[in-house]
């Protein structure tokens, strides 16, 4: 990965230097390669003649001049860094260069539309990428104001964080105008922000504050402008009342864009969004939901992240696991989705589980030595356990005083940068509690506890003893103390129903709970009801089996998704064996009404059958899976949302000849399922699970392809032609991998396709090619293209003991770098795991 910006470095820089102001401009109309990049950056030394260096990655630098000194580019800059010597204690840097257009989604990217020829560019600095763009002092605690000028064709909208001056300056001589962005307040760089081409806008305003809404030209007849506006609104409303605070960066525009790597990024006032979430063709309510709460996320980092950033990466978790926490609460508050965090608990807190059981599990408040380190960090612990822990301390000091500290917090630290302390601080204030313990416990410490139930009853079915068991990995022993609620279902006539509810403290590894001595046993006992805490759970044997026989009958939405998560946690620990957990959603599936939940437990069940199904017993699931998927697709209500979901989860489980039969009439309009539109985006997902079993081949991606020449059908063709089932298609795709030449939305596509689980044999002879490349792309590919190629093409496809034997003699012979081997490790693990778990259901087959 090229530039690595070290920790120590960053100090030392922040140590000495106070940067006041940048002067940007750039000239967008000269080649499709690179960019007229002009920088003015005035900075104080607190130690004058220190010497220090600025970041800038461009292919050229023209002239260096510093208080008024010219230096010599080829003396001074390395490709990545410009050396300063001898600074005074007041400093003006000016460099003139030549940046480059990106095709990777970092720094300054340029996408060319298939459909009109129109170009668009958006920047994306997260996390330190702002130096591809303009020369700057790239890490979050060296804030400035910016100021930006903009040279641009005529027809292009230009969009920063500060709105432009309504005037724009014709450039003499030329068809291209000037753009002029006022001086921001003080921000970091990589919130800093230019999106620039012939965007489609709606506008609107709300409590005085601008709002925009843009998209590429080609997309605009899909824009659904009033419905994200409606959701922006509804943020602001909240976040205004819970904040105590206006929002404070003037205009709002978020911007759709091409070739996202993300969901979104918050740069302040001008937040882009992958544009996937402009819905060409026809979703369930679930996108609809996790575009809100994406809108309402990057809304709360104008706050927490924006207005008040951390001081270093280390501090990560404090933006995004907020941001998080946030935005499901804004969402179960403010807007329609008030089941907002039963999603969250089978989303967020799945990917929390997940990763916080991998090997290369930290704690939330992570030890971040290098940018290298934070690249890998974007992860379920960062976001999602950050957040589930958020919710806990939620409920530990009480709703009213944790905002209470926040708003306290916003105030103390508006423009500034921050340390976890600081906020504990403030919070302890308005609690009135010590948050030592909690912080050491929870923040500082890494694993998940797991909390099971142990009790006895009498003959009459009462208990006489109820204690919480709480368990600790043993790399990561620690017990903490949680606030949980344990729930008493009952089954009746209306389904089954909480009959009672106990809130109570659970510390150490065994708690009483003397409240339940001499209730009656329930069907089901739920640990860790509604959800508080950040806990696996299990069933003792009665639940399960009322779970198993009754899981669509639980009434509310909630706790049904607790039992499905249970039972998901139990089968990839090896506890419960793959074939009962595809058998529970198959049972149980038809009485899930949440669409959310019923799509994460469709992927979770072919997941299951592809890495923790005894292989012999693979094809049978799939068979079991797709007819019970294709019943529900035919009886479900014409136009539903279940409709749609059981139409693409049949997709995915379709291996045998009569499934892929009924695919094939559907996509050719053979057969017609009532209420069930065959649009654009599920013709491609019919198309390519009938490549990957080699029904369809070349001709008819191609003739689809010429049906969608947009951008989403190229990056759908890609992932198909690497999907072929043939020798010659994966030489081909692997071909294209290591050129890295492609797009970064075209190279992921295509990455996926190649690596389709169906195909393990064919994709043997890729194991040793990984290895060989491995090393090379992540010195000299930038960091996402490095970091994705290192993840998405390891060989775990190849669930056997040679994959680990493998993985362990690359990391013994080449001593990869921490992020590198982080993401072997991470890979190994998961083989590892689906192991234990073929191993478990090999077991169950012989009863």
């Amino acid at each position: 990965m090229a530039g690595n910006l070290t920790r120590d470095e960053a100090r030392e820089r922040a140590r000495i230097l106070t940067v006041s102001s940048y002067e940007v401009e750039l000239d967008l109309t000269g080649s499709d390669q690179t960019f007229g990049s002009t920088t003015v950056i005035r900075f104080g030394c607190s130690e004058p003649g220190a010497d220090t260096f600025v970041d800038l990655t461009a292919p050229s630098v023209r002239s260096v001049e510093l208080n008024g000194r010219a230096l010599d580019p080829a003396e001074v800059f390395d490709g990545e860094r410009i050396r300063l010597s001898g600074l005074a204690a007041d400093n003006e840097l000016r460099v003139v260069a030549d940046a480059a257009y990106m095709r990777t989604g970092e720094g300054l990217h340029r996408f060319v539309d298939p459909v009109d020829g129109k170009t668009y560019l958006y920047t994306q600095f997260e996390t330190a990428d702002a130096h591809r763009m303009y020369t700057c002092f790239d890490q979050p605690d060296l804030k400035a104001t910016f100021e930006l000028t903009v040279i641009a064709p005529a027809d292009f909208e230009v969009v920063s964080n500060s709105a432009p001056d309504v005037e724009r300056e014709p450039v003499a001589g030329s068809q291209a105008v000037r753009w002029h962005f006022p001086p921001t307040k003080r921000m970091s760089t990589y919130i800093t922000a230019l999106i620039a081409g012939p965007y489609h806008v709606v506008r609107d305003e709300h409590d005085g504050i601008p709002l925009g809404v843009f998209c590429r030209a080609s997309l605009a007849e899909h824009l659904d402008a009033d419905a994200i506006i409606e959701v922006t609104k509804q943020g602001f409303d909240f976040y205004h009342g819970l904040f105590g605070l206006r929002y404070p960066f003037g205009k709002y525009d978020q911007l759709f864009v091409p070739e996202f790597n993300a969901g979104a990024m918050e740069n302040a006032g001008a937040v882009t969004f992958l544009e996937d979430y402009v819905f060409r063709s026809r979703v369930t309510d679930a996108r609809y939901e996790r575009r809100a709460e994406t809108i309402l996320h990057e809304m709360a980092h104008m706050w927490f992240g924006d207005l008040v950033t951390m001081r270093w990466w280390d501090d990560l978790w404090l933006n995004e696991s907020f941001a998080t926490f946030a935005s499901v609460y804004c969402q179960a508050e403010a807007t329609k989705w008030k089941d907002a965090w039963t999603t969250f608990a089978n989303v967020e807190k799945a990917w929390a589980l997940r990763q916080d059981q991998l090997p290369s599990t930290h704690p939330i408040a992570a030890d971040i030595p290098d940018m290298q380190a934070v690249e890998v960090n974007f992860d379920g612990i960062t976001y999602a356990k950050g957040a589930s822990v958020l919710k806990q301390l939620v409920a530990y000091v009480g709703v009213d005083a944790f905002f209470a500290g926040v708003r306290e917090y916003f105030k103390e630290h508006a423009w500034g940068n921050t340390e976890l302390a600081d906020l504990l601080r403030q919070l302890e204030r308005a609690s009135g509690r010590d948050l030592s313990g909690w912080s050491r416990e929870w923040l500082e410490t890494a694993g998940v506890n797991t909390m099971r139930p142990e009790f006895e009853v009498d003959a009459d079915g009462n208990f006489t003893s109820f204690a919480v068991l709480q368990e600790a990995a043993p790399d990561y022993p620690t017990l903490r103390s949680h606030r949980l609620a344990i729930g008493l279902y009952d089954r009746t006539d209306e389904g089954v129903v909480r009959r009672e509810r106990i809130e109570l403290d659970v510390t150490g590894a065994r708690t009483e709970v003397p409240q339940l001595v001499g209730k009656a046993q329930p069907d089901l006992v739920l640990i860790n009801d509604d959800d508080l805490t950040f806990t696996k759970i299990r069933l003792d044997e009665r639940s399960l089996r009322t779970v198993v026989e009754s899981i669509g009958e639980i009434r509310e939405s909630l706790p049904r998704a607790l039992a499905f998560s249970a039972a998901w946690d139990m089968t990839r620990d090896a506890e419960m064996a793959a074939r009962d957990y595809v058998g529970l959603v198959i049972s149980g599936i038809g009485g899930v009404s949440d669409v959310m939940v019923a799509q994460t437990l469709l992927r979770q069940a072919v997941s299951a059958l592809h890495n923790y199904a005894d292989p012999a017993w693979r094809e049978t699931g799939f068979k079991l899976l797709a007819d019970r998927l294709r019943d529900l697709l035919t009886s479900a209500e014409p136009g539903s949302d279940l409709q749609l979901a059981y139409a693409h989860g049949f997709a995915d489980a379709a291996i045998s000849g009569e499934h892929l039969s009924l695919l094939q009439g559907l996509l050719d309009g053979a057969l017609t399922v009532e209420g069930l539109e065959i649009d654009t985006d599920l013709r491609w997902t019919l198309l390519r699970r009938l490549v990957v079993h080699g029904v369809a081949g070349e001709a008819e991606i191609d003739a689809e392809l010429e049906s969608d020449p947009t951008a989403t059908g190229q990056r759908s063709a890609a992932g198909c032609r690497a999907a072929l089932p043939t020798p010659e298609a994966k030489a081909l795709a692997w071909e294209r991998i290591a050129a890295a030449e492609m797009a970064n939305a075209e190279f992921r596509a295509t990455l996926l396709g190649f690596t389709e689980p169906a195909h393990r044999e064919l994709l043997r002879p890729y194991v040793e090619k990984y290895y060989t490349l491995l090393g090379t792309a992540w010195e000299k590919w930038t960091g996402e293209f490095a970091q994705t190629f290192a993840e998405f093409a390891y060989p775990g496809y190849l669930i056997e003991e040679e994959t680990l034997r493998r993985t362990d003699a690359y990391i013994e012979a080449e001593k990869p770098a921490p992020a590198l081997r982080r993401l072997l490790v991470e890979g190994r693990s998961g083989v590892e795991r689906a192991l234990r778990a073929q191993a478990r259901d090999a077991e169950a087959a012989k009863g």
